[in-house]
């Protein structure tokens, strides 16, 4: 699209426009580098050291508020995208630094509950519980990240070959819900936590189940364009 062509929906220019401002287009959102998605973004990276200062606090109320924040990040992970597509307020920096924003979150919070068991009788007996999908999920993500660099560098079939699914969406609503529900539960002396505890444990299975066959179903496209 030629020069020409954006500046045909200019609105007509004002009787005290100065002539720098009559030779400067409208900047759009896709060039700014703030807008309230992106600050809803990075207001997630901001809250990570809150999350873990509040993690390690030894009362009830530490407990709260680190579910809270966890909860209330995963609200504004789902607003800013929302508001990004019926705004039209996407951004290239915030299309980056969305999924950069959720793995660091979803990798701060799988290390500080491995670093803490909940104190429920499963974890005493087995305290790898929590550590293996913490491995497979975090590693996946790291290998991901890898793959997605590499094809973003070659031609447009790998980067299709890499585009989200909806294998990754239930990744990540599994990931977020179980994450949920084991911070919430730390420390809990309510009647029925441990059956809470044990299903937050088999949703993050599930969610590392996913994790792994979804980078599997990325590697076979991949491998589909390479042998074309």
């Amino acid at each position: 699209m030629g020069f020409e062509n954006r500046t045909s929906h200019w609105p007509p220019p004002q009787d005290n426009a100065s002539p720098q401002d009559l030779r400067q287009p409208p900047r759009s959102p896709e060039h700014k580098l703030l807008t309230l998605p992106t600050i809803l973004t990075i207001s997630r990276v901001a809250a990570i050291p809150l999350l873990v200062s509040t993690f390690y606090m030894d009362n009830c109320w530490g407990t709260t508020a680190t579910a809270s924040i966890f909860i209330a990040a995963a609200i504004t992970d789902w607003l800013d995208g929302y508001l990004a597509r019926r705004m039209r307020l996407g951004t290239a920096f915030g299309a980056f630094l969305d999924p950069v924003a959720d793995k660091l979150m979803v990798a701060a919070t799988l290390i500080l509950l491995c670093s803490r068991p909940l104190e429920v009788p499963m974890f005493a007996q087995m305290q790898w519980l929590l550590t293996v999908p913490a491995i497979m999920i975090i590693g996946r993500e790291i290998t991901m990240s890898a793959v997605r660099e590499w094809a973003a560098s070659q031609n447009s079939k790998f980067s299709e070959a890499v585009a989200v699914n909806n294998l990754g969406k239930w990744k990540t609503a599994t990931q977020m819900t179980a994450l949920m529900i084991l911070l919430s539960t730390r420390g809990s002396s309510l009647s029925g936590s441990g059956t809470l505890v044990a299903s937050g444990v088999v949703l993050l299975y599930i969610s590392a189940w996913l994790s792994l066959w979804s980078l599997v179903v990325y590697m076979r496209k991949i491998w589909k364009v390479l042998l074309k």
